[in-house]
């Protein structure tokens, strides 16, 4: 294992020995060369932004992909961060947020402590704070929002970060700081030359104004709208419907629903698919029985049918990343491989040199190949088995929504009982599509690791299970690597997922202990044990067992008839 280790050292060792004649000569070409064209990378970048006009994000997704790489390989910083702030927007907009973090993270090398990009910059962390807010995490949302505002960008620029981290208080509820920060952005000669900024910061003043019971709400909101439909901003309007339903929805109930349902034209018109679902819920709420039956039924088709098209596009931009990464190791290789020619014919005396210098370099590049399809192959493996995981629970799910719409369609909407139960079902199927989401979720290894794994764990308490946990904070959890904080968490998902389907448990205990040099996790439950059908819970099992095989480690299941089931996880640290 130690020569393993030291072989890659070596043959880099022995490769730059073999050209150190050569090093005075590779300077003075060096030196003599021209600065990097980037006329491809422009013309990549203006065909990826053209698509994106257009509505066409998997092409243009593709465009800066292959623009990103074209400036990896000319090291053009600020086109990379360019290519990667667009790919990370077409991710963002189609509600790949994790995916959209992951791609946005990817530039934050080439910008943190490197102010020759505030554009660039500004882009990242505006992208990374939109991310946050749209999933709840407000704390991260005002950091990269002040980030931004903190760079040497233009005031506009920084007119909009501030209108971002006074939206970040109003999700908080924090209205009168956000007033603090939008009432002198009215007042600014910038601002009220931006009909579109102007209009918006109005909007959410006056939102601001209601909430707090200030009589001046309703003018700011009508004014705001009044600008919007003049400029025919299509996006700005769906704001400023919804908040007017705020302001009506108390004391003028049909002004309200007639704003909701402009608020879901403007939506529907935009293709803004999570505002249209937030307001057919509304709309189900605040219409009669036939309207809330169509609506409900709208809800449920719209649901489905954007979750198959959001995993379809997250595959489908995976698939393009890898395609472009490959292209780019061949285009290295080939480089590689017509300078060692070009020196071959300058320098014949060297051709043995050369001659072994490409036979390392071909025997690290296949080794480290092997490595990578290895790799790959084991995440494979993994993806498709939580992708398995989440079709189960999808076809679950689509036996709700055909119940839910059965039921719709057979009883009697107009009595207040059966209207509740139709709503218990809508709410029941939304919550279900959410744990859908959150299982498949990228998984926390930093400082929240403890605290995910805690809540993951927690939401499997009920009325009628519950699940003690014991021990879990004496365990060292920053010195376990990455991979084994997301196998421990998915292994822990899989065994309760598995009672909850099959155990008929009334109690849970998880016990967590350190065992020498490895980490030993007890699990055990007053369950039927043996008795439940092995065929249904195999897949879970042995997932399981394929994880922790995977960390060096060793699982063994315990289980009678009637007496419970019992499982002992072991793995090193």
């Amino acid at each position: 294992m130690v020569f393993r280790k030291l072989q890659l050292p070596i043959y880099i060792l022995l490769f730059s020995l073999l050209f150190v004649t050569q090093s005075c000569e590779k300077k003075k070409q060096n030196n003599s060369q021209k600065k990097p064209d980037v006329t491809e990378i422009n013309r990549l970048l203006a065909i990826g932004h053209k698509h994106f006009e257009n509505q066409g994000f998997d092409s243009s997704y593709y465009y800066y992909s292959k623009a990103k790489i074209a400036a990896e390989l000319k090291k053009d910083t600020s086109r990379i961060v360019h290519s990667l702030g667009w790919m990370a927007q077409i991710q963002g907009d189609l509600g790949d947020y994790s995916g959209s973090e992951s791609t946005a993270v990817e530039a934050l090398p080439f910008i943190e402590n490197n102010d020759k990009y505030p554009n660039g910059s500004c882009n990242i962390y505006n992208l990374l704070g939109n991310n946050y807010l749209y999933t709840f995490d407000n704390d991260n949302a005002l950091y990269y929002f002040n980030k931004a505002l903190n760079l040497k960008i233009d005031p506009i620029e920084k007119d909009n970060m501030k209108n971002n981290i006074a939206f970040v208080y109003m999700e908080q509820h924090n209205y009168l700081d956000a007033i603090k920060i939008l009432y002198p952005l009215t007042l600014k000669k910038e601002i009220l030359e931006d009909s579109e900024a102007y209009s918006r910061i109005l909007n959410n003043l006056g939102y601001c104004y209601y909430k707090v019971g200030n009589p001046k709400a309703l003018d700011y909101l009508n004014q705001g709208l009044k600008i919007r439909l003049q400029g025919n901003n299509d996006r700005g309007l769906t704001g400023s419907y919804y908040n007017l339903f705020e302001y009506y929805k108390k004391n003028n109930v049909n002004l309200a629903v007639n704003y909701i349902n402009l608020a879901y034209q403007q939506a529907t018109k935009v293709n803004n698919v999570n505002n249209r679902l937030e307001f057919l819920k509304i709309l189900i709420e605040n219409n009669t029985e036939n309207q809330s039956k169509k609506y409900s039924l709208l809800y449920l088709k719209i649901n489905d049918s954007i979750y198959k098209v959001r995993v379809k596009a997250k595959n489908q931009f995976a698939k393009i990343r890898y395609d472009s990464s490959k292209e780019k190791n061949e285009n290295l290789k080939l480089k590689a491989q017509t300078i060692l020619q070009q020196e071959q014919q300058h320098n014949k005396n060297l051709l043995l040199y050369f001659v072994v210098g490409i036979i390392i370099t071909m025997s690290i590049v296949v080794g480290n190949f092997l490595v990578a399809k290895n790799k790959r192959e084991k995440i494979k493996s993994s993806y498709n088995t939580e992708i398995r995981i989440a079709k189960k629970l999808h076809d679950e799910l689509a036996n709700d929504v055909y119940q839910t719409m059965a039921f719709a369609e057979t009883q009697d909407l107009s009595t207040s009982q059966n209207k509740e139960i139709l709503l218990t079902n809508l709410d029941t199927i939304y919550s279900r599509t959410r744990n859908i989401s959150k299982e498949n979720n990228t998984i926390e290894t930093g400082p929240l690791f403890v605290s995910n794994l805690k809540e993951m764990m927690s939401g499997f308490n009920n009325n009628e299970v519950n699940v003690l946990v014991n021990g879990i904070d004496t365990i060292n959890w920053t010195t376990l690597e990455s991979n084994k904080k997301i196998t421990v968490y998915r292994v822990l998902q899989e065994l309760l997922v598995n009672m909850k389907k099959h155990s008929q448990c009334s109690l849970v205990v998880l016990t967590f202990k350190k065992n020498e040099k490895k980490l030993q996790i007890d699990y055990s439950d007053n369950g039927i044990g043996a008795t439940f059908d092995k065929k249904k819970s195999r897949n879970g099992l042995q997932n399981v067992e394929n994880r922790i095989l995977a960390i060096k480690g060793t699982v063994t299941f315990d289980t009678k008839s009637n007496k419970g089931f019992k499982g002992t996880i072991l793995f090193p640290i």
